[in-house]
């Protein structure tokens, strides 16, 4: 079997942190034969690092997208041109996976989400928190039925001080907020797919810029500059479904307070509840009794992916996605559940711009 040619579109922090290693550990069925960024040195640098021996580099994603023989392009750059690239790849012929979130607004993701439907490509949203070895195990307790029916969740994204001093993470015309859609969009994401619920009907959110001016801040990667911190330091919001069911919402670069929590969902069912706090617990009533039940998942056990080596949750996200085209089966992070999530974060924002709550 030929292995499939992927081009990648933004070689900055995500793509060498994520997106390329764990591309590299499919090389046996997928090769990286075409880089893209703005900054020829980074592109240079990752067809080196990551290429085919002829790999090619670009600083003009639309001339990448000319090369027919590409099969795949994987979209990572900042968050406001994720829309654009991804639908002109689509519809170059070609299968996309873009980095999270889907995009800045709700109107950019519906032509994404569009532009897959029309094209019959294969779209996938950056979501690897899914492919954690908690999740996937909680995931598959929920559709065993073991927590029956799940009537309230909550999104934990909460640093103490991690605010990242890099790349675009603080302009707003950019990345479209701060972090409620770089780690809230996690935490919302595990958290809607747990649930299986895609049918919001309101919310109410309020996001705050209380920290972001301040000096000395003791973060985890050096002080920001108060004059580039354009986005919230902060947001939190409450999401009432169709069916009545509630998920709260909480996400911080930087907040005062010890109880930290990022990419984790806490779970209440009619059955039986869940939590990430300490590792994955499992809490129900068992023979009249409370009882809590925490699986070791370092002690192996039920294998999620077939095959080879065990794989880290962005390794198993770039084969699971692999797997999704060879096979023409659906990726897991589905684009009508990626739609939604960025509906729910748009509508934080502007419930808080407004003051009031957003109706669906």
């Amino acid at each position: 079997m030929e292995k499939l040619r992927i081009g990648v579109v933004g070689c900055g922090g995500i793509a060498n942190g994520k997106h390329m290693p764990s591309l590299k550990s499919q090389s046996h069925r997928a090769e990286m034969v075409a880089f893209c960024d703005l900054i020829v040195d980074r592109a240079e640098k990752a067809a080196k690092e990551y290429g085919t021996e002829n790999a090619k580099v670009y600083t003009d994603y639309r001339k990448l997208l000319e090369d027919k023989s590409i099969d795949v392009v994987h979209v990572c750059t900042p968050n406001r041109s994720h829309s654009e690239i991804t639908v002109a790849a689509l519809e170059a012929g070609k299968h996309v996976m873009c980095e999270k979130p889907m995009a800045k607004t709700a109107a950019d993701a519906k032509l994404m989400l569009d532009a897959a439907k029309r094209t019959g490509k294969k779209l996938s949203v950056g979501y690897q928190n899914r492919y954690r070895p908690d999740s996937m195990l909680l995931k598959r307790y929920i559709d065993r039925g073991d927590l029956g029916e799940i009537y309230y969740g909550k999104a934990h994204a909460i640093r103490r001080r991690a605010v990242p001093t890099w790349g675009v993470f603080l302009n707003e015309y950019e990345q479209g907020g701060g972090p409620l859609i770089d780690i809230g969009t996690h935490a919302l994401d595990l958290t809607l797919w747990m649930m299986n619920n895609y049918k919001p009907k309101a919310v109410l959110g309020k996001a705050f810029k209380k920290l972001g001016n301040q000096t000395e801040t003791a973060n985890a990667w050096g002080d920001w500059d108060p004059k580039e911190f354009t986005v919230e330091d902060s947001a939190f919001g409450l999401i009432i479904m169709e069916d009545g069911s509630t998920i709260s919402l909480e996400s911080s670069w930087a907040l005062n307070t010890l109880e930290v929590d990022e990419a984790k969902t806490t779970l209440c069912g009619t059955l039986g509840g869940a939590d990430m706090k300490d590792g994955l617990r499992i809490n129900k009533v068992d023979l009249n009794t409370q009882t809590t039940i925490i699986p070791n998942l370092s002690a192996g056990g039920v294998a999620f992916y077939e095959g080879g080596k065990k794989l880290n949750a962005s390794e198993l996200e770039a084969a699971m996605w692999l797997d999704s085209i060879t096979n023409d089966t659906d990726p897991l992070v589905l684009p009508e559940q990626a739609f939604v999530v960025t509906q729910l974060l748009e509508a934080i924002y502007t419930s808080s711009n407004t003051g009031k709550a957003v109706y669906f």
